[in-house]
């Protein structure tokens, strides 16, 4: 078998039959998993949302899967409102930033009222996750959280983000826990021409940050990936796998109001 026919080798075992080979964004699923064929988002689609939207990059930027579970649990994750989703992000950069999405929020889910949270779990490579408090003229609260293979990232409701491959130089994968009812609302970041901070790849292809100046001022922190007890997270725990040992742990990403009272100050 060719290397690049070879399944990578995750750093991080997510207790999912979920595979991907190397050189890839195609996935396979074991027998007793479900999951649907990629899509693929083009260069095309995010443009609008680039530092340079003329830009030349990897194209398709990444593939994604949702709905992705053991068939056992299918029902009940029917019943819950929850999604699992899987990401392949491509390597390389695309002009001075690196591979990254163009960043959206999450629309109100009609079953519960609220724009849901979003629980991120690395499998492979280096990234980090951007998210701001407002996709307003004022972005509020900004936040850059580097995470890698097992590092979980919790975004709350009603944010902005954006999922950032921080090595051009490897391909990037997670996955996530959302809501089924899920929904991407790109119109007030595209106005702004992208997010509030932009990443940008220095000469020696380090990241480092530029403010969009179709914002107000603002500042940004950043910070490495933390625990979150204060949601239930079981550390060296897979976050699919607690769910399949204590669906009712995860619940809060389908039912935010059952923490409602964590995420007005939350910390990222």
């Amino acid at each position: 078998m060719k290397p690049e026919a070879q399944e990578s080798s995750f750093k991080f075992d997510p207790k999912l039959g979920v595979h991907s080979r190397i050189g890839d964004l195609q996935f396979s699923y074991d027998e007793n998993v479900f999951g649907p064929v990629p899509e693929f988002r083009r260069l095309d689609d995010i443009r609008r949302s680039l530092r340079n939207p003329q830009c030349q990059g990897p194209d398709p930027v990444y593939s994604i899967v949702m709905d992705v579970g053991r068939r056992e649990h299918r029902a009940e994750l029917q019943r819950r409102m929850l999604l699992f989703g899987v990401v392949i992000y491509a390597a390389g950069q695309l002009g001075d930033e690196p591979v990254r999405s163009q960043g959206h929020i999450h629309a109100i889910a009609p079953h519960c009222g609220w724009s849901t949270p979003e629980l991120f779990e690395i499998w492979e490579g280096s990234a980090i996750i951007y998210a701001q408090e407002s996709a307003g003229d004022n972005p509020g609260r900004c936040f850059a959280v580097k995470a890698g293979p097992g590092d979980r990232v919790v975004v709350p409701p009603a944010w902005v983000h954006s999922v950032i491959n921080a090595d051009p130089g490897a391909r990037m994968m997670f996955g996530a826990w959302c809501d089924r009812q899920y929904g991407f609302v790109y119109d007030a970041i595209r106005a702004h021409h992208g997010p509030a901070w932009f990443p940008v790849l220095d000469g020696d292809r380090n990241i480092t940050w530029e403010a969009n100046p179709s914002y107000r001022s603002s500042e940004l922190s950043i910070r490495s990936a933390r625990n979150y007890p204060e949601l239930r997270l079981n550390p060296g725990t897979p976050i699919y796998e607690q769910f399949a040992r204590d669906p009712d742990s995860i619940q809060w990403v389908s039912e935010p109001a059952r923490v409602a009272a964590l995420w007005p100050g939350f910390e990222m």
